[in-house]
């Protein structure tokens, strides 16, 4: 008996509803055209009015090997990953491992030229026949393949009662309204539609309704946000070597500044350049901000490691860049498409000597935006390298989110010395601390006075730029240095802080990890009730010590397997170090709701 005829003989259990509450996941294999039948699911579901996120786990190769996506649907607007209740069965290497792991009570949808598929009675199934219901279509060959996904659109549509005119809408907005692209991937979902609706029986509670909880709300991947952020900072330079999975905020970049950037005659007013290698678009972006320009290069861990030597040379000679990293899981070339916040130990001290570096930590497409275009003026107001370490999960993928807020002030430019202020003042001294603040005045090239000149150094220097090696002169440049970095304290974004009143847990958090502990928090508010702070810098201010402090037991969540802001928290607050507690980990997957409760609740009963 075959799959579908032992579901179908199966007898009908009564199933309550569920409406707007489930988790999907659509195994096919990379390179096969999947990804463009996602996101009309994914934008189908958004315009419908649903809270959505979509999750692409993808290999690192470029076609072949298993790719799966993720749909998290949810009313009560929880975008963690989840896993999965609805299967999208399409790749034979992965559905046998890829139906075990459904719960009891859940969906398989599976292509009918797979072979050997469990059979599991406490699951509902439905056949997809790709390849029938493409016949006749008339396309090139080689796209119908492509075409073929969008038969498990047209199931899926049927299965969940999800408007065929809200699939046209997602379609043309995923095809830019080109028709004809538009017209023969809607007659395969039609098709599709009209098949299970004349041959399948539907045994499912799930379903789909409409709701308002996305009016007014954008979709739009990390590095999208980030780019346009950083063209409303005023980016003027931007210099990389291509790295997964940063490539794609150049690639925004290029989109933007392309529009964006011109003359009046049509001239770009900008200049992308790729480089030979990280070092040197890091050397390129130090060289555009030691000009005046706001300058920036994107990468990720292993192209952060070759940038090392000129961000030693920034920190040290003062000149302000902006270094985007998108985390990926390492060590070395590591899993180069899976995330992680495996670099914000290297990043905060990267250099050689003593170093140390303000460090944006965005959570959102809000804050990539925010972070794009506030991460320039804290370069220029510290005079210094500044790095947001976004993570693939947040890069790559789209994510819901608010209208960005236009910025609320003027570029920021800190101590910049014209001509007519080295005159009334008759001069400068590069590195000299005059206000208090470890922060010295600076002029840009071509200023027109003769005492606007300066040595850049990057090796030992004086405070008046000069060649130096007495000790008592590297003393106090590294010590004026250690105070503009206690002065970064107060300049960087507070963090975010949601206390619970009682709470005697406490946790930290950054980044997209956010996602999975807010749904933790509340279904854990009556069984385990805790406060909850994200962080959105670093240096922190003295929010986090009143928030350790104000608890018994506080854990620091992160993806990675060191516990690495654990371990700085550990050293900022040496009096509070008992009480700070790793809950690190790492497998390359954004985290769920269900892992950090499990832990959580672990922690807590473990003896202070």
């Amino acid at each position: 008996m075959s799959v579908l005829e032992r579901a179908q003989a199966a007898p009908l259990a009564p199933r309550p509803s569920v409406v707007n509450d489930f988790s999907l996941v659509v195994a096919t294999a990379n390179g096969t055209g999947s990804q463009t039948a996602n996101l009309t699911l994914l934008r189908s579901f958004f315009k419908l009015g649903l809270p959505v996120h979509g999750k692409n786990i993808f290999p690192s190769n470029i076609q072949g090997l298993p790719t799966w996506y993720h749909i998290r649907v949810s009313h009560e607007g929880y975008i963690a990953r989840k896993p999965a209740e609805i299967l999208v069965a399409f790749n034979p290497a992965t559905a046998p491992e890829d139906v075990r792991a459904l719960p009891a009570g859940g969906v398989c949808l599976y292509h009918t030229d797979l072979k050997g598929l469990p059979q599991r009675d406490d699951l509902t199934y439905y056949p997809v026949p790709a390849a029938e219901l493409v016949a006749g279509i008339e396309v090139p060959v080689k796209r119908r393949p492509y075409l073929a996904n969008m038969a498990y659109v047209g199931v899926l549509a049927w299965m969940l009662g999800l408007p065929l005119s809200v699939i046209e809408g997602a379609l043309a907005v995923q095809f830019d309204h080109r028709p004809k692209l538009v017209e023969d991937n809607l007659e395969v979902v039609r098709r599709a539609h009209a098949w299970a609706s004349e041959h399948l029986t539907k045994r499912d509670p799930y379903r789909v309704e409409p709701m308002n909880k996305t009016e007014g709300l954008i979709l739009m991947t990390g590095n999208e946000a980030g780019a346009l952020g950083a063209v409303f900072g005023g980016v003027s330079v931007a210099a990389w070597y291509p790295i997964t999975p940063s490539t794609s905020f150049m690639d925004a970049l290029r989109e933007f500044l392309s529009k964006l950037r011109r003359d009046e005659e049509g001239h770009p007013t900008y200049a992308i350049v790729q480089a030979e290698d990280e070092l040197a678009a890091a050397g390129i972006v130090m060289g555009a901000g030691w000009a005046g320009a706001r300058a920036l290069t994107a990468t990720s861990g292993p192209g952060l490691s070759l940038m090392a030597e000129f961000v030693s040379y920034g920190y040290f000679a003062e000149i302000p860049a902006v270094i985007w990293d998108i985390q990926r899981v390492g060590p070395s070339t590591g899993l180069p498409t899976r995330t992680s916040q495996g670099d914000v130990a290297f990043a905060y001290t990267l250099g050689h000597g003593d170093t140390k570096h303000p460090i944006l930590l965005p959570s959102s497409i809000e804050e990539c935006f925010e972070f794009g275009w506030k991460a320039f003026d804290l370069a220029e107001v510290l005079q210094t390298p500044v790095f947001v370490l976004s993570d693939l999960d947040l890069g790559m993928n789209n994510w819901m989110g608010r209208p960005f807020a236009y910025p609320d002030r003027p570029m920021q430019r800190g101590k910049v010395l014209g001509a007519e202020a080295l005159e009334a003042q008759g001069g400068f001294a590069r590195y000299k601390d005059v206000d208090g603040d470890g922060i010295p005045y600076r002029t840009l090239p071509g200023t027109p006075h003769p005492r606007a000149a300066y040595f850049t150094r990057g090796s030992g220097h004086n405070e008046e730029a000069q060649y130096s090696e007495r000790a008592e002169d590297y003393v106090r440049i590294m010590a004026r240095l250690a105070r503009k970095f206690e002065t970064a304290r107060r300049l960087v974004p507070p963090p975010a802080v949601a206390h619970t009143p009682g709470a005697r847990l406490g946790v930290i958090a950054y980044g997209t990890t956010r996602y999975a502990i807010e749904e933790a928090k509340d279904r854990l508010a009556q069984k385990l009730p805790f406060s909850f702070l994200r962080l959105r810098a670093l240096p922190i201010g003295p929010e986090v010590r009143d928030f350790v402090a104000a608890h018994e037991q506080v854990c620091v969540i992160e993806m990675n397997r060191d516990g690495q802001v654990h371990g700085i928290l550990r050293a900022e607050l040496p009096e509070f170090a008992p009480r700070l507690r790793s809950v690190a980990y790492l497998d390359g997957l954004p985290l769920t709701a269900e892992w950090v409760m499990a832990r959580l609740t672990e922690e807590a009963q473990r003896p202070m």
